[in-house]
């Protein structure tokens, strides 16, 4: 979202990188787009991914270390019923079906955004329970879920595919004006505001009437945004071949997915206080800057490393010295030589001045408890082959001095990074060992992560 204060002052930018069909939609580097907002002028930026707030610290860890507000928010979908309901539902009539541009009537959308700490951590858990609970073609939430989870969040009727806007254009101005009554009674009449944007679209502006006369009735403010996909003009071009590379068609099909319309970058407010002269609009202007005011959010960095139980009289480094050199004296039971004695010796030494005993403690449990218990378990993949202490405690099956592998890719003294180990469980029963580690050490201690790649310039070309 873009404006700018009655002096010019900067508010804050939207930003989208799309999830799942929409992963490849955003293509504005978190660098180039925290200066462009430095040279416009603007003290804060928003983040509203569409569906998923993986990038949040990220976002706002870089934006505040380059001077700017971070605002942490999702452009989420919502379940046009129930989010248990797995079901398209149309609104219209089959002859109105490209007035449903949300989503083939499986979803809306609406804006959420943090203006507490708690309020972000509500829009974690409504992002978690969209994918575990609402799941149909975009992870959803509902109501009922938005209800529950609504503390420190404002709200907005979201982009042209939210549930007020396609309501309208369905001509269903009582059903728009009970929706949008619903979520100002759900989030409070001052933390929901009525979204406009403009960027030529027929779809944007036969809503205008509707939403001006929505927002009297209700005594909703209005917000101004614009759809920011790249942060300059200049990435328009490289912005629609991000998209046909989402979409498995090339530049040449004229009937490629494409963005209508005009303005999909990171505007200056004062483009921005120029796109329309109207008093909503520019009271939709200064909005933005009363929003961004107002969120506040942050992270705090807490260990969330379970520890491991210890016997009596144990300290992490004792017992974790004993486990490696019962380990050797089961791996080597004839003996070992002094190379792999001195390795041991050296690799004990770094783990324990890195301070990683017990998760190599926790590592080596889990791996022996599904060995005892019939799980099959890979007998090694990654960098860790070359650690003799994993060798040593079950966590591998390959000798790395047989090999000739190298300890120092996996932990480095001069590179403080955790260790990464890469375990293959038995799909089967995989299920099995989660199970028993969040038992053992505690759900708060257990996490499932996802990762990424980028398209840099080896995958580029």
């Amino acid at each position: 979202m873009t404006a700018a204060g009655p002096s010019g002052e900067g508010s804050f930018a939207h930003l989208h990188v799309h999830t799942e069909y929409s992963m490849l939609d955003g293509a504005a580097r978190l660098k180039d787009l925290f200066a462009q907002c430095q040279r416009t002028g603007m003290t804060a930026v928003a983040m509203t991914d569409h569906g998923n707030l993986y990038g949040a610290y990220d976002f706002w860890s870089k934006a505040t270390a380059a001077g700017l507000k971070p605002v942490i928010g999702i452009e989420a979908y919502v379940a046009p019923e129930h989010r248990r309901h797995r079901q398209p539902v149309r609104w219209g009539n089959p002859g109105q079906r490209d007035d449903d541009v949300s989503g083939a009537g499986a979803y809306t959308h609406i804006t959420l955004l943090a203006e507490t700490t708690e309020g972000m951590h509500n829009l974690f858990r409504l992002s978690s329970l969209s994918s575990l609970e609402g799941y149909f073609r975009k992870p959803r939430m509902d109501r009922e879920l938005l209800a529950a989870h609504a503390k420190g969040i404002i709200a907005t009727t979201g982009c042209p595919s939210g549930e007020v806007q396609t309501r309208l254009r369905l001509g269903q101005e009582r059903e728009a004006l009970a929706a949008a009554a619903t979520y100002r009674d759900i989030f409070g009449p001052d933390n929901f505001f009525v979204e406009i944007m403009d960027h030529g679209l027929a779809i944007e502006q036969r809503v205008w009437p509707g939403l001006r006369q929505l927002a009297a009735q209700l005594s909703l403010p209005f917000v101004v945004t614009n759809d920011s996909h790249y942060t300059s003009p200049d990435d328009a071009k490289a912005h629609e071949v991000l998209l046909c590379v989402q979409t498995g068609t090339n530049l040449a099909d004229p009937d490629r997915f494409r963005l209508e319309g005009t303005g999909y970058y990171l505007k200056s407010p004062q483009e921005m206080r120029a796109v329309r002269t109207d008093e909503e609009w520019q009271a939709g202007c200064d909005a933005t800057l009363v929003i961004a005011e107002r969120a506040n959010v942050g992270f705090s960095k807490s260990n969330l490393m379970p520890k491991f139980p210890l016997p009596g009289g144990e300290t992490e480094s004792s017992w974790f010295r004993k486990e490696v050199w019962r380990g050797m004296d089961r791996r080597y039971p004839h003996g070992y030589d002094e190379q792999r004695r001195a390795q041991a010796e050296y690799e004990i030494g770094v783990v324990e001045a890195m301070g990683f005993c017990s998760y190599f403690l926790v590592v080596a449990d889990f791996i022996m408890w599904a060995k005892r218990n019939g799980i099959r378990v890979g007998p090694c993949r990654g960098s860790a082959g070359g650690s003799i202490v994993s060798y040593a405690m079950g966590i591998t099956d390959l000798d790395p001095i047989a090999h000739g592998l190298v300890f120092e890719r996996f932990l480095n003294p001069e590179r403080v990074s955790m260790p990464d180990v890469d375990v293959d469980f038995d799909e089967r029963r995989r299920g099995d060992v989660i199970r028993y580690v969040t038992e053992k050490y505690g759900d708060d201690r257990v996490a499932q992560i996802i990762t990424y790649g980028t398209i840099k310039a080896k995958a580029a070309v």
